[in-house]
């Protein structure tokens, strides 16, 4: 995924102290992506980085709409994403060091930082693994082509689970077949 220019911080000019920024990502964010998984959307960014002599500690936080295809009927349906992340940099000058995902370090020359890839990472941790129309809203066509392929039936219980079940309740009866 290509940076955004827009959302880059330029942190050197800044004070230490709490900075706010805003950002509205828009279909033209989703589909540089590249991710099959989202069309399009609208969400809004809200930043607040915390600036200090060897650090910056960001609080992204995301709200908005994803447009995605239903995971039942794979219609088109928008879904909601809200949710929250933190993300330290840390101005050590050790670009190549290697730990905690939360903690990124950044080249000691470095003079600002991009947050494109966070704000995808944010909208993507907030994303349920199975994202499906309220019930009743799927396409009914669909929903009735994949009723013709549900089996309803009650499994048959396992002898042996009915025995223990049976001594449970009657612990005097020692019969087990």
């Amino acid at each position: 995924m290509d940076a955004f220019p827009e959302h880059t911080i330029a942190f050197t000019g800044l004070k230490d102290g709490e900075h706010r920024f805003t950002y509205e990502l828009d279909n033209a964010f989703f589909v540089a992506t590249e991710q099959e998984d989202y069309v399009g959307g609208k969400v809004h960014v809200d930043v607040t980085m915390d600036k200090s002599q060897h650090m910056l500690v960001c609080k992204i936080h995301v709200d908005g709409t994803v447009q995605v295809h239903c995971d039942h009927c794979n219609a088109l349906m928008d879904f909601p994403v809200k949710g929250d992340q933190r993300q330290i940099f840390t101005l050590t000058g050790d670009e190549n060091e290697e730990g905690d995902e939360e903690l990124v370090p950044l080249d000691a020359q470095a003079h600002e930082v991009n947050l494109t890839h966070y704000f995808f990472e944010c909208i993507t941790l907030h994303m349920p693994a199975r994202r499906v129309h309220p019930q009743g809203q799927c396409d009914p066509e669909v929903d009735q082509a994949l009723s013709q392929f549900t089996v309803e039936h009650e499994p048959e219980p396992d002898p042996r689970w009915e025995a223990l079940k049976a001594l449970k309740n009657d612990p005097s009866d020692l019969s087990i077949p």
